[in-house]
C-alpha cells in the first residue's frame, strides 16, 4: 500500500519539493495512529532545528488536502542533503553553517617524524654498542706485567697478528695454507702510536734479537728472574703468551704499552671477505709455495685467502722478514682505509658482518674499550691518509740470524714518541 499522498496533478512529492534529487529536502514526520492512518507531528522550535534557521520557509505542497498536514512546512531536514555547503554541491565554503575541516599541521608531523627517527637511531646505536662490546674477548691482563716504564704522551698499541688456527676446519687450514701446528705464534708485531702529531706505525720484525727480562708467569704467578738470555722476539710470545711479549717489548724499547690487540688467521681473512676484498697495487709480482702467494704486478682486489698469503709471504724476498713487515703495513693501512667508508659504516648489511668477523677472533687487554678500538682503527687509517708515518724498527745488523736494533736511533725514536713529537727517525 502506498502511504505517500498524491496531489490531483499527479505529483507525488508535492508542489514545494522541486525536481532536484540532490537538493536538501524537508521530510515529513509521519507516525501511524492506532487506526493505521498517518498523523502529523508538531514542528520543532527554530533553535532545535538541525540547520537553525538556514533553510528558508517552504510552501505547503498539499493545499488541496486541508485534512492532511505533510509536515513539509516544518523545515525539518534529514541528513545533509546529499552534500556539504551551499546547495548540497559537496564543497565547503565560508558562511555555509558548517565547520571547515582543520588544515593538516605539517610542522607538527615533521617534528614527530624527526623525533621518531632520532629515537630509533639512538636505540639502534645503543644496541649495536652492547652487541659489539659483548663480542670483544678481553683476555690479556696487563696488570701482571712488572717493572713497567713510565707512560708518556699519546697512546701506544701493540698490535699482534698470530698464526692461531682457532675455529678453523681442516678444509680452511688447507685452503689458507696455514698448516696444522698446535699452539700460537706471532706472525707480525707492530707498535701504533696515536698522538697529537699524527699516528706512527712501527713494525717489529719477528726475528728481532731481544733480551728476555724477569717476568711473572701469566698462569702460575711465579716470578722468573732475568738471566740475560737473548732470543727472537716471537719466542717471547710462544714462551708465556701476550703478557711476556708486552714485558719484553717494554724492556727492550723502554716504551710503555697502553693496549694490546691480537687477531688470528681466520678473523683476518673473514674481515677482508666481509668488506668485499681490499684493493692493492703490487709493484712486483711474486710467488711463495709456503704461503700460497701467486701475484702479478699491478692493481688488484685481494680476497681473504689472497690477503692472508700476501701478509705472510717472506721466502719470496731477499730481505725476508723486513720486506714482509712492509707489506703488512701497506695492507693493514689499505684495509683500514677501505673499511672506514660511508659505504661500509652506513650500510648495516656490510657493517655488521665486518664487525662480527673482526670481533669474533679479536683478543685485547682487559682495559680496552670500544672507544679505544675505534681510536686505534682510525689512527691506522690515518697512516695511509697522509696524516701519519709507517716504518720498520731501525736495524744496525744481525746476530746469529737475528736482527739487531739500532740503539741510537731507537733511543731517539722512543724519546719522540714519549713526548708526542713528530717522528723524524727513519727505519729500514
Amino acid at each position: 500500500m502506498n502511504e505517500w499522498p498524491s496531489d490531483q496533478s499527479g505529483n507525488r512529492y508535492g508542489r514545494g519539493s522541486g525536481a532536484d534529487p540532490e537538493a536538501a529536502r524537508a521530510m515529513p514526520q509521519v507516525r501511524r495512529s492506532a487506526g493505521g492512518y498517518p498523523r502529523s507531528e508538531p514542528p520543532l522550535p527554530p533553535q532545535m532545528s538541525p540547520r537553525r534557521g538556514t533553510v528558508p520557509p517552504q510552501s505547503q505542497g498539499y493545499d488541496d488536502f486541508d485534512s492532511y498536514d505533510s509536515g513539509y512546512n516544518t523545515g525539518q531536514v534529514y541528513g545533509d542533503g546529499g552534500g556539504r555547503g551551499h546547495g548540497g554541491d559537496g564543497y565547503d565554503g565560508p558562511g555555509d553553517g558548517y565547520g571547515s575541516r582543520p588544515r593538516p599541521r605539517w610542522g607538527r608531523r615533521i617534528k614527530l617524524t624527526v623525533l621518531t627517527l632520532v629515537a630509533l637511531l639512538l636505540i639502534a646505536s645503543v644496541a649495536t654498542y652492547f652487541w659489539a662490546d659483548g663480542k670483544v674477548r678481553r683476555e690479556v691482563d696487563l696488570s701482571k706485567v712488572i717493572d713497567r716504564p713510565e707512560a708518556g704522551d699519546g697512546t701506544n698499541y701493540l698490535i699482534v697478528g698470530s698464526d692461531s688456527r682457532e675455529g678453523m676446519s681442516a678444509e680452511d687450514k688447507k685452503k689458507l695454507h696455514t698448516g696444522s701446528a698446535e699452539g700460537k705464534r706471532t706472525d707480525s708485531m707492530m707498535i701504533l702510536h696515536d698522538g697529537s702529531n699524527g699516528p706512527t706505525l712501527i713494525s717489529l720484525p719477528r726475528d728481532s734479537d731481544v733480551e728476555i727480562p724477569s717476568f711473572v708467569g701469566s698462569d702460575s704467578g711465579k716470578k722468573y728472574a732475568g738471566t740475560g738470555r737473548h732470543t727472537k722476539l716471537n719466542a717471547a710470545y710462544a714462551e708465556d703468551g701476550p703478557e711476556l711479549l708486552v714485558r719484553t717489548v717494554e724492556f727492550n724499547t723502554k716504551l710503555h704499552i697502553d693496549h694490546y690487540v691480537e687477531i688470528g688467521f681466520a678473523g683476518f681473512a673473514n674481515i677482508v671477505d666481509a668488506i668485499g676484498g681490499v684493493e692493492m697495487d703490487i709493484p712486483k709480482g711474486f710467488k711463495d709455495k709456503d704461503s700460497g702467494a701467486d701475484f702479478q704486478a699491478g692493481k688488484q682486489t685481494l680476497d681473504g685467502q689472497q690477503a692472508l698469503a700476501f701478509v705472510r709471504t717472506r721466502h719470496a724476498f731477499a730481505t725476508q722478514d723486513l720486506e714482509r713487515t712492509k707489506n703488512q703495513q701497506k695492507f693493514l693501512a689499505a684495509l683500514a682505509s677501505q673499511t672506514a667508508t660511508p659505504g661500509t659504516i652506513l650500510n648495516p648489511f656490510k657493517l655488521y658482518p665486518t664487525m662480527g668477523a673482526g670481533l669474533d677472533t679479536l683478543i685485547t687487554d682487559k682495559d680496552m674499550s670500544l672507544w679505544d678500538l675505534g681510536q686505534m682503527f682510525f689512527a691506522m687509517k690515518g697512516v695511509t691518509g697522509g696524516e701519519g708515518k709507517s716504518m720498520n724498527m731501525p736495524v744496525s745488523g744481525s746476530n746469529g740470524g737475528n736482527l739487531v736494533w739500532d740503539k741510537a736511533k731507537l733511543q731517539q725514536l722512543v724519546g719522540q714518541l714519549k713526548n708526542d713529537e713528530k717522528v723524524t727517525v727513519s727505519g729500514d
